[in-house]
């Protein structure tokens, strides 16, 4: 799983920009989670609702963008499934993290089936890609650039 993982961080490395999208507990996931990969590999990433995706993100989108759906087995799997596909049809390099695996997909990081905790399963592969974003980007994710001394020091 960690190599897989470190295989996708190879992949994507290169690119500029990624977008997160999730939906009700997944959504302040996709925001940290743009916050950890800014923060160590100095990618631009931005989190977004899946619902607020035709409000502007979307146009965002290019060929090859990395787009990462956080997904659990709840009531709003439908939508936020078929706001990837909408990002897969606008050429996006769609990345699932979810308990289940679906054609819209490019990549899928697979993760228990957690209920309502779903949204914590779901933060733990994107700090491993994280960390991996960062090494692989010659970054210490250790030592962070710019970050005020609260974040990196006690």
């Amino acid at each position: 799983y960690i190599e897989r993982i470190e295989n996708l961080a190879e992949r994507i490395k290169t690119k500029e920009d990624l977008y997160i999208i999730g939906k009700s507990w997944n959504f302040p996931m996709a925001l940290e989670s743009a916050i950890k990969i800014q923060e160590v590999s100095y990618i631009h990433a931005e989190g977004f609702a899946g619902g607020e995706l035709k409000h502007g993100p979307i146009a965002l989108i290019e060929e090859g963008t990395p787009c990462i759906a956080l997904m659990g087995n709840d009531e709003v799997t439908t939508d936020i499934l078929s706001n990837t596909i909408e990002l897969k049809a606008r050429g996006a390099f769609t990345i699932g993290v979810a308990p289940q695996r679906n054609e819209a997909f490019d990549e899928w990081l697979k993760v228990p089936d957690a209920g309502h905790a779903q949204a914590l399963v779901n933060i733990i592969p994107i700090q491993i890609l994280s960390y991996f974003l960062a090494v692989k980007r010659g970054k210490d994710p250790d030592m962070p650039r710019n970050l005020a001394k609260s974040v990196t020091v006690k």
